[in-house]
This record gives C-alpha cells, sequence and structure tokens, in this order.
C-alpha cells in the first residue's frame, strides 16, 4: 500500500485513520495526518504516524489523499496546494456539498477525484461509506474500495446522489443517537438506571440492524413478528405515529438535505 494522508485531522479526519490503523489496512509509517494545531494528535504521533502542520509536505509524501476538511476551507487550501498534485495522486473528498467538478475546477487535470462520504463510525469499522468518481483506473477503484470495505459497508453511487448519502449516512448517525437517547430517558422513567437503559437502548438497536442487514428483511417484516395483535408493541408504535414520529424524522431528513443544496 503506497502511502495515505489524511489533510484535516478533526473529528472525521481522526476518526478514519483510527479506523485505517485498526483495521490494519495501513501501518502507522503509511499514513499522514495534517492538522493546523497538532497537538489533539499527540496519540497518533505516539503510535509512529507522521503528524503534521504542513499540508504540502503530506501530499508530496502521498498517493492517496483523503481530504477530511471543512467545506468553507477548500478553496483556500487547493489555492495554496493545486500545483503540488501530480497526474498520480489519488484525491478522496469527503466534504459536505463539494462536488467532483468544483474541486477539479481547483487542482485542474491532476489526478484522479473520488467522493466518498463516510461516517464517525469508521473509527470502529462499522460505517456506512457511499462512495463516487469521476474517471480513475481499476486499481485506483478496488485499493478505494478495500480500505473503505475495511472500515464498515461500501455504496457505490452516483455523485448526484451525494448530499442524499450525507443525509442519511452521516446526519443519520446523530439522527439514530438521538432516537437512543430518547429511548434511554424513557427506560428512566419507567425504573431502569441510565447505565442499565443505556446498554438495553444500544444493543437493542445493533440487534435491529443485523437483523435487517443480515435477513435482508424490510423493517415491517421484522415490525410485524413482534407486534402481536392488541399487544403492547403495537399500541406503542401507534402511539408514536399518532404523536408524527415518522413524519418528524422524514421532515428533519429533508430539512437537513436542504441545508446542504444551500451551503
Amino acid at each position: 500500500m503506497k502511502n495515505v494522508s489524511i489533510i484535516g485531522g478533526g473529528n472525521l479526519g481522526a476518526a478514519i485513520a483510527e479506523g485505517l490503523l485498526s483495521s490494519k489496512f495501513l501501518t502507522a509509517e503509511e499514513l499522514i495526518i495534517t492538522r493546523r494545531n497538532t497537538i489533539p494528535l499527540s496519540n497518533f504521533s505516539a503510535r509512529g504516524v507522521r503528524v503534521t502542520s504542513d499540508n504540502g509536505e503530506a501530499i508530496r509524501k502521498s498517493t492517496y489523499i483523503i481530504m477530511a476538511l471543512k467545506p468553507y476551507q477548500v478553496k483556500e487550501f487547493l489555492s495554496a496546494h493545486a500545483d503540488i498534485f501530480n497526474e498520480d495522486h489519488v484525491i478522496i473528498s469527503t466534504i459536505t456539498g463539494v462536488s467532483i467538478s468544483e474541486l477539479r475546477e481547483g487542482i485542474g487535470e491532476r489526478g484522479n477525484i473520488f467522493r466518498a462520504m463516510p461516517n464517525t463510525a469508521i473509527a470502529i469499522r462499522e460505517s456506512m461509506t457511499c462512495i463516487a468518481y469521476e474517471k480513475a483506473k481499476e486499481e485506483q477503484i478496488n485499493t478505494i474500495n478495500g480500505m473503505f470495505s475495511a472500515l464498515g459497508q461500501v455504496a457505490w453511487i452516483d455523485e448526484k446522489l451525494m448530499d442524499a448519502a450525507t443525509v442519511l449516512a452521516a446526519c443519520g448517525t446523530a439522527f439514530a443517537m438521538r432516537y437512543i437517547r430518547a429511548t434511554i430517558q424513557g427506560g428512566v422513567e419507567i425504573g431502569f438506571d441510565v447505565q442499565t437503559a443505556s446498554l438495553i437502548a444500544a444493543q437493542t438497536v445493533k440487534g435491529a440492524s443485523q437483523l435487517l442487514l443480515q435477513n435482508k428483511t424490510h423493517p415491517e417484516q421484522e415490525i410485524d413478528k413482534v407486534a402481536t395483535p392488541r399487544g403492547c408493541t403495537i399500541a406503542g408504535l401507534n402511539e408514536m405515529e399518532h404523536q408524527g414520529f415518522s413524519s418528524a424524522l422524514i421532515k428533519g431528513l429533508m430539512t437537513s438535505y436542504r441545508k446542504i443544496a444551500d451551503l
């Protein structure tokens, strides 16, 4: 594996780095992480990862470059470093709302550009990562597929769906956490301590997800197995629907989607 640089060692960049190392897809010596203030990355440097504030150095020493920047940082970054990229570079952008054509405009015809939208579960190799690309060699596609497959599930999509993927996969992590938090609060109200309620809520969601992934079933099929006639499950589900549970979730997804479109 050729060297990989992560430009932007914030929450997502650090999570990607952690996943790549823990999966053993990369060794510490093959990874470079950049950040203006490198102190928060001291745990990586202690493990042998090259940590630097010099983005130019990282680009020069790497073949695969993961851009984990904020959208507002892109123009300044490309303006300062466009000339450093060459035709052998493979650029993987995780930047929300920045298209391949916009990146191409910034760096010209240098390198091959991919867009990837993982989520923070990448740190524990449980990400849902959606990937799109403009043009690339088969070897590069296979390498990137292997990279992100080592960190969770991968879906190759048309770039026009990347904003939607951001909402479902990246924002979706926060939405799922909010559901779990509400379940914990309800669990406390019906008698559990916080620690036990947290364990029950998190494992129940994990188990429900695995049923769908392993059985390849629709959620309603699994619901029907639990929602017996005149039972407590259907009573609770119906009350949630009366209070707008599904509607509120869908509206939240659409609000996040429109926010990305306005960036």
